[in-house]
């Protein structure tokens, strides 16, 4: 089975739980939901649908502070970046606007303008979104060159840790959840992209794409 993330040939069956099947590569370690048990995209907008994120909520507000406060201490002040999955309450965007950077959105289904992806950004940040990717591959790739050189890609998402516990695991009950990260994955990931990789607290991972002057992650 070819794995979604890295595209190699090395995805093996890891488990079937409910009748769905799920891979697990044995290069980038990523585990996958094979494509036919996929939501459709009906099932997966009345599934976000479903979120009830505000920007007064303090709660919400920390959760996303886990990713904002060490983004916040790489990025110039002033710089633009783009909240891409940002879902139909985009918080997070709100809290980088109040910090002094300028935040374009992006989302398939509630802010879908395909000219904010002809652009680019000093940083782009993904929060719970990279485990809906489809087509993760390809995405990683749009927002690589989506980046300024230099720039950063902020990633948060559940890795995935415990085998024994993954048919209990409440993340992988969302239908809408067809990849999971283990932090070697990203690890992974960054070394094929160049990229360096910082993991400031568990489930948050830092990208910086290299600069023109060639330096090294």
């Amino acid at each position: 089975m070819r794995c979604p993330v890295c595209e190699g040939p090395h995805g093996q069956h890891f488990q079937t739980i409910d009748g769905r099947t799920y891979a697990r590569c044995g290069r980038c370690e990523a585990t996958f939901l094979l494509p036919q048990h996929w939501p459709t995209p009906e099932a997966e907008r009345a599934e976000y649908e479903l979120h009830r994120n505000t920007d007064d909520d303090t709660g919400y507000r920390a959760f996303l502070s886990r990713l904002a406060v060490p983004l916040l201490q790489q990025v110039a002040p002033g710089s633009r970046g783009l909240d891409f999955g940002c879902g139909p309450g985009p918080v997070l965007a709100k809290m980088l606007r109040e910090a002094g950077h300028s935040v374009s959105l992006y989302d398939p289904f509630f802010h879908a303008d395909p000219a904010v992806l002809n652009d680019r950004y000093d940083f782009i940040t993904c929060t719970e979104v990279i485990e809906h990717f489809h087509h993760p591959a390809a995405e990683f790739r749009r927002l690589d060159a989506m980046l300024h050189p230099g720039g950063w890609l902020a990633l948060m998402t559940r890795f995935q840790t415990d085998d024994a516990r993954f048919a209990q695991w409440h993340y992988r009950r969302d239908p809408t959840h067809v990849v999971f990260y283990r932090e070697r994955t990203l690890q992974w990931l960054a070394q094929h992209h160049g990229w360096r990789c910082e993991v400031p607290c568990a489930d948050v991972a830092l990208m910086r794409k290299p600069t023109l002057t060639g330096d090294t992650p």
